[in-house]
């Protein structure tokens, strides 16, 4: 039996099709905003607060195993509801939240470490979801998208203050915009320019000081469509350190668009 710890985006999605295909037991601890698995009848619906309510779910169904997968925003402490667990870790949980929210996750695999559950890779059951280093498309990064991929690594790694940031978009050397919390949407968005086209690089890395084992930069064809309205040539992602969702599509985009892929 395996514990699903579920959020947002397309990836849980993936995933749960890959244990249902392969009849792996399995429940879902869902927190994601809209609920998106209250329909599957292994779903449960908490509040990240209620660590005596998860635990208790996992331990009835001898679920000693569990994975994350999909993005949880940050709660507001608040408006949180708890239960009496959730009362007794919530004080290290707020702790946490001040250095970034891939801290937060470090302290919940901290506290179901406590509770004798250990937390998987989340791309235990879909290692096709990631590539390893190399050009995937028809269109290779030129000397000039080199110099702005060098550009655009350094500036994540250097980063700090950021630590919620994996995305950072580099145009002619010069750094357009660092992913903020609104994420890769929002961060394409506000780097669009009309003067550009086919020009400058979406690069997208873990968090610093992340564990790698959860809230991989997630790249989709979404991503590829508004990398494009952006006026960028290519994509840039770690090797074994990302989730690429649907890579065929999104490759044969590239392609049709002379748009690059290239992982590092």
């Amino acid at each position: 039996m395996i514990g699903l710890i579920f959020g947002d985006t397309d990836f849980p999605k993936e995933i749960l099709k890959t244990i249902k295909k392969r009849k792996i037991k399995y429940l879902i601890i869902d927190l994601s905003k809209s609920k998106k698995f209250k329909k599957d009848s292994r779903s449960y619906s908490v509040s990240i607060g209620q660590f005596g309510k998860i635990i208790k779910i996992l331990n009835e169904n001898s679920c000693k195993k569990v994975l994350f997968a999909g993005r949880v925003n940050k709660p507001n402490f608040s408006k949180l509801k708890l239960d009496i667990k959730g009362i007794y870790y919530i004080p290290r949980v707020i702790k946490a939240s001040k250095l970034g929210d891939a801290a937060i996750l470090k302290e919940i695999i901290k506290i179901l470490a406590q509770n004798k559950i250990k937390t998987e890779n989340s791309l235990k059951f879909n290692p096709e979801l990631t590539f390893k280093k190399g050009n995937y498309s028809n269109t290779k990064p030129n000397n000039k998208d080199q110099l702005d991929i060098k550009k655009a690594i350094k500036t994540l790694n250097s980063l700090k203050q950021y630590n919620y940031s994996q995305g950072v978009v580099v145009r002619n050397k010069k750094i357009v915009f660092i992913e903020g919390k609104g994420g890769t949407k929002k961060l394409l968005e506000k780097s669009k320019n009309k003067k550009f086209r086919n020009d400058g690089v979406l690069v997208k890395f873990p968090k610093k000081k992340q564990d790698l084992r959860v809230d991989l930069p997630t790249i989709g064809l979404k991503t590829f469509k508004q990398s494009k309205a952006a006026g960028l040539k290519g994509i840039v992602v770690k090797s074994k350190q990302h989730i690429f969702l649907d890579k065929n599509k999104c490759i044969s985009f590239a392609n049709k668009n002379k748009m690059f892929i290239s992982v590092k």
